[in-house]
């Protein structure tokens, strides 16, 4: 069991592998521990936003929306590469998963099918969002890829985990299709190398 990082030590990690960081507001505090605690974590969760335009992408990932209060995810990824936080501790980007799926995640093997949803995902993963329309056309840069990759894996190589422990939004929620333009097991494979 692993409990999260500070914010200032999130801060840290991501400086650390080399990614450009924009703060948010008061991103450190800006959460939804009020709904749940956030901890254990145990692993990465990779989306795609369905937005377009970087400063449109950042406000709706902070604020969220009526239906679904923000933060929804830690950090925002934009096509650029910078990495935008705003918020940390309980967000709402994972929703219910499969309770299989953590476990696998938790003992680092591979990913069963995700077919229920019956477990707290906001609770036990750091979330990042990524500037995509996820249509499976719009195009992910390649500095976008690698600052996905880095991101992972600071906060995979603070807590000692390996790359099994980043795992994409359609591996955890049955019907989700995120992060589309990229497989998973690819990007396993990046920061995989990128942690040895």
């Amino acid at each position: 069991m692993a409990a999260p990082m500070s914010a200032s030590s999130f801060l840290d990690a991501l400086r650390d592998e080399g990614l450009t960081v924009v703060q948010v507001g008061e991103w450190r505090t800006h959460n939804r521990n009020h709904k749940g605690p956030w901890g254990p974590v145990h692993g990465v969760m990779i989306h795609h936003t369905v937005t377009k335009g970087t400063a449109n992408t950042v406000r709706i990932c902070r604020d969220g929306y009526a239906s679904l209060p923000g933060p929804l995810c830690h950090g925002v990824i934009a096509k650029d590469g910078k990495v935008h936080l705003v918020g940390y501790g309980r967000a709402n980007h994972a929703g219910r998963g499969d309770d299989d799926v953590l476990r696998a995640v938790i003992a680092e093997k591979a990913l069963p099918a995700d077919n229920e949803a019956n477990t707290d995902g906001n609770r036990h993963f750091y979330g990042f969002e990524c500037e995509n329309l996820g249509d499976g056309k719009d195009p992910w840069p390649a500095v976008q890829l690698e600052a996905i990759e880095k991101a992972a894996a600071a906060v995979c190589r603070h807590h000692g985990w390996n790359s099994r422990s980043v795992i994409g939004h359609l591996e955890w929620q049955p019907g989700k299709i995120d992060p589309r333009g990229f497989t998973m097991k690819a990007m396993r494979e990046r920061i995989a190398e990128r942690l040895k």
